[in-house]
């Protein structure tokens, strides 16, 4: 009998032994979940900008019989903004870019009173481009967003050094060749974007960026002309319609102050009895 006692005594020493213990043990931390989140952030890209023209139309040459070559040779561009990120697939950005001279060429023939006109045409371009963007980000996999946006805002279109080289034929007769020079010249646009591309997160803060963007400029002209002989001068009549652009850029976001997408879960209420 006195050996039953002991051994009901010693489990029951054992198994208030294993409680302590088991009290002194760290608990397991708590699972994570998701939640939205909000920040700012700062941005900057580099690319490069492959131009086209709709047009190059003069209300002086009403028949252009045939055109060649007419268009923008690729330039740089730059570009810095600021935005906010909402949650993990809604953002929002204010851009500006400089985008570097495009140097232009082509040459069209012209009919226009019974006299034909060869010109030769030069010149370069630059804009300044200013846009109100916003992104949806189509989900993460292996650390990879996609992403679409679209923009809408206002380009400033500068032409500088566009030149006219050219000779007329009346009735058939050659004649002499002109040069008309024409004034540096900027006009504002309406311009609007669209954009794809791939985000990869490098920390909290930083993610890169390879983006396309599809942007439409608008229109732009040359400032007045002046014939090389001084024969002739006034406002000019030219204008480039519809000028576009597909660009390639490589971008970096930096988050001022970013917050975690996952926090630990709320721990149940204890009571204590």
């Amino acid at each position: 009998m006195r050996n039953v006692k002991f051994v009901v005594a010693a489990g029951a020493m054992s198994l208030m032994s294993g409680a302590a213990l088991a009290a002194d043990l760290p608990l397991a931390p708590p699972p994570l979940i998701p939640v939205d989140f909000g920040g700012w952030y700062l941005r900057g890209d580099i690319g490069m900008t492959n131009q086209q023209l709709g047009s190059l139309d003069s209300a002086a040459s009403p028949l252009i019989t045939s055109q060649s070559g007419l268009g923008f040779d690729s330039s740089m561009l730059w570009g810095v903004g600021v935005g906010y990120q909402f949650n993990n697939w809604f953002r929002m950005d204010v851009t500006g870019q400089y985008r570097g001279a495009a140097n232009f060429h082509g040459s069209q023939t012209i009919l226009s009173g019974g006299t034909h006109f060869a010109d030769n045409y030069t010149g370069s371009k630059t804009e300044g481009l200013f846009l109100v963007n916003a992104y949806a980000d189509l989900g993460t996999w292996w650390c990879i967003t996609p992403f679409i946006g679209a923009g809408v805002g206002t380009s400033y279109n500068y032409i500088s050094g566009f030149r006219d080289d050219g000779f007329s034929a009346p009735g058939g007769t050659p004649g002499a060749p002109a040069i008309t020079y024409f004034a540096n010249h900027g006009t504002w646009n309406f311009a609007w974007a669209a954009h794809a591309g791939l985000a990869y997160k490098v920390s909290p803060n930083l993610t890169m960026e390879l983006a396309y963007s599809y942007v439409d400029l608008g229109n732009a002209a040359p400032g007045n002309f002046s014939a090389y002989d001084g024969s002739a001068s006034g406002p000019t009549t030219i204008r480039f319609k519809d000028i576009t652009s597909h660009d390639l850029k490589f971008g970096v976001r930096w988050a001022i102050d970013p917050v975690p997408a996952y926090v630990p879960a709320p721990q149940p209420l204890v009571t204590k009895g």
